[in-house]
């Protein structure tokens, strides 16, 4: 049911995310696994979400969507910005469900004519931003800090509106 915390989510998930320059693949999607849940208690909205391919994300993971089914509550929107979303609907099968049903929360757009390398690696809520400012290196920043989550987001609706619609959730076909 939307707004509610599902059984999945742990008190340690609820905890305080960090903030500082981190190191590593695992934890950065540990941190947005433990986001995402955080966001759906503490009802976090709007959400982008941005990446080249998403392929590294943990969107796949029941505990993830169980977290993106909380946070479903009525007001709430997601973005997504990628360079496309081919390997997302690849390797995240169950995201890819839940982007069906809460199609009304959700918007996508592809930069496809953009080099995947430029695009952000990023998690960017009102209160919490988490960037891979080097992917190759797997570095980490988290942060909470107003400067930091204005820029971001500033950034990011710079790739917003470089981008094009994507990512329905139907196909049809003639």
């Amino acid at each position: 049911m939307p707004g509610t915390v599902p059984s999945s989510i742990t008190a340690a998930s609820l905890g305080a995310l960090p903030e500082g320059r981190m190191r590593g693949r695992q934890r950065f999607a540990d941190l947005i696994a433990q986001a995402l849940s955080t966001s759906a208690v503490q009802g976090w909205s709007p959400l982008v979400l941005a990446d080249p391919d998403f392929a590294d994300w943990p969107l796949g993971e029941r505990a993830v969507v169980d977290a993106l089914h909380a946070w479903s509550a009525r007001g709430r929107s997601l973005r997504m910005i990628a360079h496309d979303f081919k390997t997302l609907r690849e390797r995240h099968p169950r995201f890819v469900q839940w982007r069906v049903t809460w199609s009304h929360l959700f918007e996508a757009r592809a930069c496809g004519a953009v080099p995947p390398g430029e695009l952000p690696s990023a998690l960017w809520s009102p209160a919490w931003t988490l960037e891979r400012i080097d992917m190759a290196q797997a570095l980490l920043v988290a942060s909470t800090a107003p400067g930091r989550r204005v820029a971001l987001g500033e950034r990011l609706e710079h790739w917003w509106r470089k981008g094009s619609p994507s990512f329905p959730a139907v196909t049809l076909g003639l």
